[in-house]
């Protein structure tokens, strides 16, 4: 198994700790002007989401944490767990709601994610960057609002709502950005 020296600290490396995997989250180089420097780091885990604050110091090292990033399609909702396919393999996973967290307001059938598996079972799952979502409900636009940035509520064929300009409409399509769930563009009419 890999290891990572201090100097390859970054956030977003999976590390693994007491054998469960973690994720740097932040990451804080500290050079004081008497003395080594050293890495402040938070530490989630990827398993019970809790987090650690540790201090490493210059030329201490972390093992890799053994988990495995594949790409994964949405196949359907069965009652509370998600069932995801393999693109390769065609094996199938069901995730739990607890696992998905908020990715059901961006899920459409067939869209690729990113599944992070540990011992063969899966501890994350992040949907695209951006997604393109069709409104399905929202209050029209009052005529002249265009001049400032009214907002309002609009829900979307996955029945999430999000908060979009006052021009938007339904049978719009819009882009939202699923890091944040904020209104990127409007897509077409």
């Amino acid at each position: 198994m890999a290891t990572y020296n201090t100097s390859d600290f970054r956030k977003g490396l999976k590390v693994q700790i007491d054998g469960e995997p973690y994720l740097i989250s932040d990451m804080q180089f500290v050079k004081p002007g008497k003395g080594n420097a050293f890495y402040k780091c938070k530490l989630k885990n990827l398993v019970r989401g809790t987090t650690l604050d540790r201090t490493y110091k210059g030329g201490d090292s972390l093992q890799s944490a053994d988990v495995e990033t594949t790409d994964v399609a949405f196949l359907y909702r069965q009652g509370e767990d998600y069932v995801f396919m393999h693109q390769t393999s065609f094996e199938q996973y069901e995730v739990s709601a607890a696992v998905a967290g908020d990715i059901w307001k961006y899920l459409k059938d067939g869209m690729v994610c990113t599944m992070t598996l540990y011992n063969g079972n899966a501890i994350i799952v992040e949907a695209p960057n951006q997604v393109e979502l069709e409104v399905v409900d929202c209050a029209p636009g009052a005529k002249g609002d265009t001049a400032t940035n009214v907002t309002k509520p609009a829900k979307v064929e996955t029945d999430a709502e999000f908060i979009v300009p006052g021009f938007i409409k339904v049978g719009n399509v819009i882009k939202i950005d699923t890091r944040t769930g904020d209104y990127v563009e409007r897509v077409s009419n």
